[in-house]
């Protein structure tokens, strides 16, 4: 995150904080020159601070500094899954009465509608955040070890052309066994499915939608109203999304697991987050990936395979596009995360940290950033635009990641959403685990989030 330390009333000698993840503390130097090369003033001091990796930690953090009333850090990095609220608490700077025209304007003709919406007002429409990066996860792969197996990644053109779930568990599963299964590699599949934020916004919303399946309903419901929509997890696409991913932990002949899936992993996909199920893949005992495409640059330097033989692809689908029970679902299907810069409204220094908000908006500074980290430009035409040899790692992925920004799908933010999520997360959670059966998880779901909507 990007953050202003210790600015205490109008004391110009400190600098301004952004409080932000440790990738970005590791390429502090290029990413605040960069700022500077797009014009922004050298006599503002600027500290990239860390903030923890973990995105429900995280917001707890900012949530008690700003309860607390504090002024550091000056600017905050936040998920766009969870800016909304504080949106709407009315704890952040209103960038619409502050912005530059000419800055304001960009935001809202040229960057990423969806990542837009996140950052912005649900009824007023008034921008809060400036998009820092989009984030869509692929299915990252061994494409050596899928070769060997027998299959042709590039001439079934794989890196935009998605398969189904049902091709892809098989595929995975004979790719695994080829290989000597878990006695040569401890997975031929890693995810993330711990009790926690990035199973209810992502690793879940996006298989259930790719399922034809929702939360509430069709996607116009997606940021609300509260109160208004329906509630649609105790359904058949839902229900088939938990027995498949027990297939596969367990494989097909276990408790309430679909038993035409093969298995392709462990038990060990309830316990992982992002780094956990990274570290099987970036070690080489994983085949097959699902993750951000923060996993690139560090697969670049340490992967313990050669990296030339890191592909990806689009994330699989359960029913064809345009064929799930609810607008907006079916196809293939990728969480939309990404991260917004807002600022602290007991900031000291507000013009400050305004100019270097609006140096973020810079093009060279995106793709300094997408180079340094690979963070995606949240103004998809410079992402179109850029040189594959001038983005260092990611650019051989930039087909895959163009379908993946095609086909995002946001989690369901609204003021309640902070409750809802751990209520979803657990109750997948323990269908996972088999603690419950998905009838009964999805049930009880249903009832509290029924209850949450009434407030």
């Amino acid at each position: 995150m990007v953050g202003v330390a210790g600015c205490l009333g109008d004391d110009e000698d400190q600098p301004i904080e952004i409080t932000m993840d440790g990738e970005w503390v590791g390429i502090e130097d290029e990413v605040i020159q960069s700022l500077y090369d797009a014009g922004l003033d050298e006599s503002i001091e600027v500290e990239i601070l860390p903030g923890d990796f973990e995105t429900g930690e995280r917001r707890a953090d900012f949530t008690s500094a700003l309860d607390a009333g504090r002024s550091s850090p000056d600017i905050f990095m936040m998920d766009s899954g969870w800016t909304i609220p504080f949106i709407i608490r009315e704890q952040l700077v209103n960038l619409e009465e502050e912005l530059s025209d000419e800055t304001l304007n960009t935001i809202h003709s040229d960057y990423l509608p969806a990542a837009v919406d996140t950052a912005s007002h649900p009824e007023t429409g008034d921008l809060y955040g400036v998009p820092l990066f989009p984030d869509y996860p692929m299915m990252h792969y061994r494409k050596d070890l899928v070769e060997e197996a027998g299959y042709d990644p590039e001439g079934e053109n794989w890196a935009t052309e998605p398969m189904s779930w049902q091709e892809f568990a098989e595929m995975a599963a004979d790719v695994w066994e080829y290989h000597g299964g878990e006695a040569e590699f401890d997975y031929a599949f890693t995810t993330q499915g711990d009790n926690y934020e990035g199973t209810s916004c992502c690793t879940f919303n996006e298989m259930m939608t790719s399922m034809g399946g929702a939360y509430f309903g069709d996607h116009e419901n997606l940021f609300g109203p509260v109160g208004e929509r329906p509630i649609t997890v105790n359904e058949e696409p839902v229900l088939d999304t938990i027995r498949m991913m027990r297939s596969f932990m367990h494989g097909p002949d276990a408790d309430n697991a679909d038993p035409d899936i093969p298995q392709i992993s462990t038990s060990d996909l309830v316990e992982f987050t992002e780094e956990p199920s990274r570290e099987p893949f970036t070690g080489g005992n994983a085949i097959f990936h699902r993750n951000w495409p923060y996993v690139i640059p560090i697969n670049a330097e340490d992967a313990a395979f050669d990296f030339e033989d890191h592909a990806a692809m689009p994330l699989p689908y359960g029913v064809e596009a345009g064929q799930g029970s609810y607008d907006g679902t079916g196809g293939t299907a990728h969480a939309l995360g990404g991260w917004h810069l807002t600022v602290n409204p007991e900031t000291g220094r507000l013009d400050e940290a305004l100019q270097v908000l609006e140096a973020f908006v810079d093009e060279d500074v995106m793709l300094s950033n997408f180079e340094l980290g690979g963070y995606i430009p949240p103004n998809p035409s410079v992402t179109e635009q850029a040189d594959p040899d001038a983005v260092g790692p990611m650019g051989r992925f930039l087909e895959t990641l163009a379908v993946a920004g095609e086909n995002t799908v946001p989690r369901p933010v609204t003021a309640v959403w902070p409750e809802q999520s751990p209520e979803i997360s657990s109750e997948i959670h323990d269908a996972y685990q088999g603690d419950k059966t998905p009838e009964e998880a999805m049930a009880d779901l249903e009832e509290s989030l029924a209850t949450t909507e009434e407030g």
